[in-house]
């Protein structure tokens, strides 16, 4: 195992040995806090563009299964931690975590000192960070950085090119992949859902040809603003067909009904967010990962009402239209990985489409 050293935009370096591929990363560094889901972070591709540190000091002491994933093809640019088991224990592993990385060509490092990044980041808010070779310059790096622009196309790279259908006897729903995990499509089609899954840039006309019973809009990576598309289709259907949005799809569903979002300093990432029903008081934990959210301030002059809150920061974490079948959370229903305490909103969505009375207005294609 050989040293590679991680350097960031501040010009901080951090020195460590080498797992995964031998290449270089280049990307926004942020921290998950999940003990466990490793595979399922590195998966999930809200992940695009990221280099993904886990707080939790042993990490890859489960291996590598089939049947976590959440996606095929993971998007994260980098992986890193303080220790990574290479001897996992447990009758699903079918690989190490660096035997996976290998194989999807993702440079990681392990040994640094996973406290004192976290802390760093916390202070100063995500920045660039690369993995390079131990040799070289700090101060060409960091020029090579302030050249380099972290993408703003990742829902384009994790989105499906192509709609397909995964079978179904139940409610009829259109998911809109903007970089979607499969765990959606578990949750749905625990539900006997008849799902067709579409590419990010589906116009109105085709989603209302597909005359679905409802729409979900998918999580997905990157600043919703980078998808107008979207917003502008949102703002052509809604009140025309039930939505629910999760994550990235929450926040495109609060930029279509005219709120407001914008960057977070470090974001959320982990299974342990509490979130606050404001109906009922109730505190779910919920599963998150994302680097943007809906302004509240901005709900003020909407048709949009705050329906759960992040107690942590007090951000907001779910809205729904006072008069059409809308609404969207910030978290994780489907969790994957982390607690389940929020997959009854599958059952929520399923419900409101039972008494929809725009359903029959539109088509048949």
């Amino acid at each position: 195992m050989h040293k590679k050293q991680l350097i960031l935009e501040d010009g901080t370096v951090f020195t460590g040995d080498s797992i995964g591929s031998d290449s270089s990363a280049f990307g926004e560094i942020v921290f998950n806090t999940g003990m466990t889901g490793y595979q399922e972070v590195i998966s999930d591709p809200s992940c695009c563009g990221q280099i993904v540190m886990m707080t939790y000091p042993q990490i890859g002491n489960y291996g590598v299964n089939r049947e976590d994933f959440e996606t095929v093809t993971p998007f994260i640019h980098g992986f890193i931690a303080k220790e990574v088991c290479d001897d996992p224990s447990n009758f699903r592993s079918v690989e190490t975590l660096d035997s996976y990385l290998k194989a999807h060509h993702i440079p990681g490092l392990t040994g640094i000192d996973t406290r004192k990044l976290t802390r760093i980041i916390r202070q100063h808010g995500t920045m660039k960070a690369m993995i390079v070779p131990i040799g070289e310059s700090v101060q060409e790096v960091q020029a090579r950085m302030q050249e380099s622009s972290l993408p703003t196309d990742q829902v384009k790279q994790t989105s499906t090119v192509n709609p397909y259908v995964v079978p179904g006897r139940g409610k009829r729903i259109t998911v809109v992949d903007f970089g979607m995990k499969h765990g959606i499509l578990r949750e749905l089609t625990k539900r006997q859902c008849h799902i067709t899954v579409v590419p990010y840039n589906y116009s109105p006309d085709q989603m209302v040809r597909l005359n679905p019973d409802g729409i979900v809009l998918t999580n997905g990576p990157g600043n919703p603003k980078d998808v107008p598309e979207a917003i502008h289709m949102i703002k052509q259907i809604i009140g025309r067909i039930p939505i629910f949005g999760i994550s990235l799809g929450h926040q495109l569903l609060a930029l279509a009904c005219g709120a407001d979002t914008e960057k977070m300093k470090f974001g959320h990432g982990g299974g342990n967010y509490p979130v606050k029903d404001v109906a009922t008081g109730r505190t779910y934990i919920t599963s998150q990962n994302h680097g943007y959210a809906v302004k509240e301030a901005s709900l003020a002059h909407t048709d949009l009402v705050l329906t759960h809150i992040a107690i942590n920061d007090n951000t907001v974490a779910g809205i729904k239209h006072q008069d059409y079948p809308a609404f969207s959370v910030q978290f994780y229903p489907e969790s994957a990985p982390g607690p389940e305490d929020t997959s009854y909103l599958f059952d929520t969505f399923i419900e409101k489409l039972e008494d929809n009375p725009a359903k029959g207005e539109h088509t048949h294609a």
